[in-house]
């Protein structure tokens, strides 16, 4: 790769999702060459995700340029590639723009879509883990409401206007709740020789409550909400296939669908040239010490959803969401500046600030430390969170306005295919 020699350190990140970014941002002040490599000149803002396939909001509202996010860093150098392989023998990265050298080795890849070895579910699914797949779902969705409107016969519409939402997690509630919306307010407005009612919204879990790693609490009012939205709910339910118009269940039910949507779960995405013993194959992730350290391998960290750490609090791992990802990133950086010095690493300790779940307007669900809650209040909350959260001021105004909007009007204004999506049926 075109970098300048060095007698700095060399710190290489691999991924600029929420633990790649926070740990750069905090290497500002050390005496390091800084090189992120990432697949997209981007940040993703991924909680947002299902709102831009919905319609709600812009991708570019929900995005932000990487080399913008670390332009205060002096000593720091971006590379759009995709990372092929490892080689710590040689302490190089091998991409496909070629090969770069390093002194510490950061693994931030997070996690892509698991399919559980279902190969039909996985040619025909649609999956929501990044801004393109987010706009495809978007002009799939508005392209079979252009079909069904045109459209005479019966069952051939009603498979145009179903929409299959694999898994009841944060992402198919929220993605639930926000097609519950559009139903009541934006679509029989837009279509209005259709029959709405024949949209049907149907959410699959394979647990016997939805939002599972949330509290009963939290699970039983988002039910009350999803149903009083009217989505289908099917727990205790697990998906055998799909072939791009059928659904196949266990229970040897059937559904009709040109909609299907796969959140069901994730798995790690491990780059490869590490020791075997490092890499844990069920889930995909590299196991890594307190100091989020890859066992094997000193000088190789792993941070964020791609991590493995196992504590009394956390014995199976800590959450694979963005707090845990930012406060690795944070304490990494200040454990690589210890290091630098020659001192020891502080172990890493999970403050947990709780979990939430939106369903739709003025409905939400928040667990916090001593405190579960839902409705407006823990609505309200949600949208502060996420809002302060986004990456840069244009777009939290932008992210702000576009709500205040969509609350005042009832609306959701990106209802656009800019860009058609072409199924294999």
């Amino acid at each position: 790769m075109n970098l300048p020699e060095t007698t700095r350190k060399r710190v290489v990140i691999i991924g600029a999702g929420f633990a790649g970014i926070s740990l750069a941002k905090k290497l500002r002040r050390l005496p390091v060459q800084v090189v992120v490599i990432d697949k997209h000149n981007y940040h993703t803002f991924q909680p947002l995700l299902y709102q831009v396939s919905t319609g709600g909001l812009e991708p570019d509202s929900i995005a932000y340029p990487i080399r913008k996010i670390l332009k205060k860093l002096h000593n720091f150098y971006f590379r759009l590639a995709t990372v092929n392989k490892i080689n710590p023998e040689l302490k190089e990265v091998h991409t496909d723009i070629g090969k770069i050298s390093y002194d510490y080795l950061i693994i931030a890849t997070g996690t892509r879509t698991n399919y559980f070895g279902n190969t039909e579910i996985q040619e025909n699914a649609m999956s929501m883990k990044s801004v393109p797949q987010a706009l495809n779902i978007r002009s799939l969705m508005l392209q079979n409401f252009e079909l069904a409107d045109n459209c005479q016969d019966l069952e051939e519409r009603k498979a145009l206007l179903n929409f299959c939402i694999i898994g009841a997690g944060p992402t198919g509630v929220e993605l639930a709740g926000a097609f519950a919306e559009l139903k009541k307010h934006v679509f029989p407005k837009d279509y209005r020789h259709l029959n709405i009612d024949e949209m049907e919204i149907h959410l699959f879990e394979g647990a016997d409550v939805v939002l599972p790693p949330m509290s009963a609490k939290a699970s039983e009012k988002a039910t009350k909400f999803l149903e009083n939205f009217g989505v289908h709910l099917h727990l205790n339910t697990i998906v055998k296939g799909y072939n791009g118009d059928l659904v196949k269940m266990d229970n040897g039910e059937e559904i009709r669908t040109r909609n299907f949507i796969w959140t069901a779960g994730v798995t790690g995405a491990a780059v490869e040239g590490l020791s075997s013993d490092a890499l844990i194959k069920r889930i995909n992730r590299f196991k890594v010490d307190r100091y989020n350290q890859i066992l094997g391998h000193a000088n190789i960290f792993a941070i964020g959803d791609i991590a493995y750490m196992e504590t009394e609090a956390y014995p199976k791992g800590h959450p694979q969401m963005a707090q845990p990802a930012i406060q690795q990133g944070e304490l990494l950086a200040m454990n690589l500046g210890r290091l630098l010095k020659g001192g020891s690493m502080k172990p890493f300790v999970y403050r947990n600030k709780g979990n939430m779940a939106t369903i739709g307007r003025n409905k939400a669900v928040v667990d916090l430390p001593g405190i579960e809650f839902g409705g407006f209040f823990a609505w309200f909350i949600w949208m502060f969170v996420h809002l302060m959260s986004l990456v840069g001021f244009r777009n939290r105004v932008i992210v702000f306005f576009n709500w205040v909007y969509n609350y005042i009007n009832y609306d959701k204004a990106a209802r656009l295919i800019v860009r058609p999506f072409r199924t294999r049926i």
